[in-house]
């Protein structure tokens, strides 16, 4: 992949890929951007309405609504077409009404010549990532979802909002599925270079342990509330995949959260989960495996194997 490029495409614009795109043109990130969508329509309604914005912004991106041809020489195609998430319905609900929708788009994007990187925001994601891998043939390694990132910024926002600290100094990550088995590793949670465990043993606060329980569950329980309350969940989605697009198309070597296929790491294999990955050019350069606990290898085993049972009987 040329990373002065900087073609993105966008599959699905709906208001998860329409914050997405909108993250990106006041980013500045890409030089073109393609929406397609099954309403053609729409995709050439949300297209002029981004470039009437052109004049504000700081970028020259072409935008324009196209369609699986012009995949062909993108750098990333990135899924966010499928059903929406109902109130009170879980991530996993929405496997087999989505996987069917999949199935109408990788194949006319693999046909059209792309070889760049897929990724994947629609729910549930690290099923939905598996599904896209499955069906393309391509590297598992050029293919990932948003997986984590998003629970991630979460729970470092609500760690630093706790520990009066910038939430950028707290790493801190969120593993497993993007969703209700996801779970906080504490034993890697830093503040700077300070293991928040021991910053918290040093405190003498006895209610801190339980408040960092309670951050867990906002963050895992967060996107119920939201969808309770607005119906969807797409600004801070949107801010992770402009953000994982940027780790991309700049060849940053960064290490995000994102869904990814596990091939011995962590004793799990064949399943894609939310883990902490070194991210490139060429999409997840390594998994970047961290010292779990016993307790904290039993969660993340707990969680592929949720998402191992979501998936047999796809294919």
């Amino acid at each position: 992949m040329k990373v002065d490029k900087r073609k993105v495409v966008i599959v699905g614009t709906g208001m998860v890929g329409m914050s997405y795109a909108y993250s990106l043109l006041n980013q500045s990130v890409c030089d073109e951007l393609v929406l397609i969508d099954v309403n053609k329509k729409r995709a050439e309604g949300e297209a002029m309405d981004l470039n009437h914005g052109l004049a504000f912004a700081n970028s020259s991106m072409t935008i324009y609504a196209g369609g699986y041809g012009d995949c062909s020489d993108a750098d990333i195609v990135v899924i966010c077409a499928g059903v929406a998430q109902k109130p009170g319905e879980s991530r996993l609900d929405l496997l087999k009404r989505n996987a069917e929708v999949f199935r109408s788009i990788i194949d006319p994007v693999t046909s059209s010549g792309f070889n760049g990187i897929f990724l994947v925001a629609t729910n549930p994601v690290d099923i939905m990532t598996r599904i896209t891998c499955t069906l393309s043939g391509f590297n598992p390694r050029r293919v990932l979802g948003s997986g984590t990132a998003l629970d991630t910024a979460r729970l470092r926002y609500l760690l630093g909002d706790y520990l009066k600290a910038d939430p950028r100094n707290v790493h801190a990550y969120v593993m497993g599925e993007h969703g209700d088995s996801e779970f906080v590793p504490w034993s890697q949670a830093l503040l700077a270079t300070k293991p928040i465990l021991e910053l918290c043993n040093e405190s003498g606060d006895e209610g801190c342990r339980g408040r960092f329980d309670e951050i867990e569950e906002e963050v895992r329980t967060a996107a119920y509330k939201i969808i309770e309350a607005k119906n969807a969940t797409y600004y801070g989605i949107g801010m992770a995949l402009t953000r994982i697009t940027k780790a991309i198309l700049g060849d940053e070597h960064s290490v995000l959260t994102v869904s990814a296929m596990l091939r011995g790491e962590y004793g799990q294999r064949d399943v894609y989960v939310g883990v902490p990955c070194i991210i490139n050019q060429n999409g997840i350069q390594r998994v970047l495996p961290l010292s779990l606990t016993e307790d904290e290898l039993d969660k993340l085993g707990r969680s592929c194997d949720t998402l191992r049972e979501s998936f047999d009987g796809i294919f």
